[in-house]
């Protein structure tokens, strides 16, 4: 990641700063069978270039997106076209390019909501001692992480970006609680640490299969990740939308407790339900309906759930708003194929794809 930093100009009259949103997560080359009902694979981005394509239309306009992503020196300069086509990505930031094979999965689909990944390729995942200069050069306002690989970050990395970054930070488990087998298979496996895991974010995202691998059910798990300090829990369930739990008070990103150091205009109430008092607000958001004749294309719609989940928190948006639009993305999701394009289809524009 080459960052550089700029002297903002005193004059009035000069462009604001720009808030700053870091995206850590993988680029992944998709070979997918069974899309469409078609006989021959397709092979097209996938990864966090959902997710990017997700900030890039539903962030405000005063955000731009700083990936800090490394990339299989093989796929590199694909995935830097690929950024160079988003409209929020920041000026001063490039992907890293790293003498590894880069990740690429298999996906073969068992219906609308279900299918078996292979996973080949590794792009090794940061340490401290290669994130902290890269982490302090981005000068970022917020962070999003979504586990792609499952191996991005590590629990005592992950607790270190907590300490010492002090905007809110949102998380997408996604692969964390995935096995790499030997065969490159992907499996399902409990989630060791989950208190210690939660503690490290502010939003939490998991879908209903990551929620049985971390607690009993969802009120217990909601229990566990608000006293470790999470404020919203958001599960979302497929063709039925989407479900939250709010620690007490929360409303909007803004009640979000602030942390020392960080000058964000958060509140100074205690972080998730830790001293807060009052009930765990929860609630179902209903899905929007996909306008598509036949099964569409699901690939990516929990990664574009989240983006726009955070973006609209972001940019103000109450809680139960923010997953209505959030659900309408995943929705439109689903009528597009591939993330070629993405970011024009959910900002409702022609893509060409």
């Amino acid at each position: 990641m080459a960052l550089h930093s700029t002297t903002e100009s005193n004059d009035p009259r000069s462009t604001p700063r720009r808030k700053r949103l870091g995206v850590i997560g993988s680029f992944v080359w998709d070979v997918l069978h069974g899309r469409d009902g078609r006989s021959v694979p397709i092979e097209e981005w996938g990864g966090i270039t959902y997710s990017l394509s997700a900030l890039d239309a539903a962030l405000p306009e005063d955000w731009e997106l700083v990936p800090l992503a490394k990339v299989g020196d093989d796929l590199v300069d694909r995935a830097r076209l690929f950024c160079r086509g988003l409209r929020r990505m920041a000026p001063d930031a490039e992907l890293i390019g790293v003498p590894y094979r880069n990740n690429r999965v298999e996906l073969r689909y068992i219906d609308d909501e279900r299918r078996s990944e292979h996973l080949s390729g590794g792009v090794p995942g940061w340490t401290w001692l290669g994130l902290k200069p890269v982490l302090e050069a981005a000068r970022l306002d917020a962070l999003y992480i979504n586990f792609l690989s499952g191996w991005e970050l590590d629990l005592e990395t992950t607790q270190l970006i907590r300490a010492h970054f002090h905007g809110p930070i949102y998380c997408d488990l996604h692969m964390l609680v995935m096995a790499v087998q030997a065969d490159g298979l992907r499996t399902p496996r409990p989630l060791p640490d989950v208190a210690a895991w939660c503690a490290c974010f502010d939003v939490l995202q998991v879908n209903e299969d990551e929620l049985r691998l971390m607690a009993p059910d969802a009120m217990a798990l909601a229990a566990t990740a608000m006293a470790a300090g999470v404020s919203v829990l958001g599960v979302t369930l497929g063709k039925r939308g989407a479900a939250y739990f709010a620690a007490p008070g929360i409303e909007k990103l803004r009640d979000i407790p602030e942390r020392r150091g960080h000058n964000s205009a958060l509140s100074t109430s205690p972080r998730g339900g830790a001293g807060a008092f009052g009930a765990v607000r929860t609630a179902l958001v209903p899905a929007v309906p996909a306008r598509v004749d036949g099964p569409g294309d699901p690939t990516g719609c929990g990664d574009v759930w989240g983006a726009t989940h955070f973006s609209r928190l972001l940019a103000g948006d109450m809680l139960t708003d923010a997953i209505a639009a959030a659900n309408r993305a995943a929705s439109r999701n689903v009528e597009h194929r591939g993330a070629s394009g993405l970011a024009q289809h959910l900002r409702g524009e022609l893509s060409i794809t």
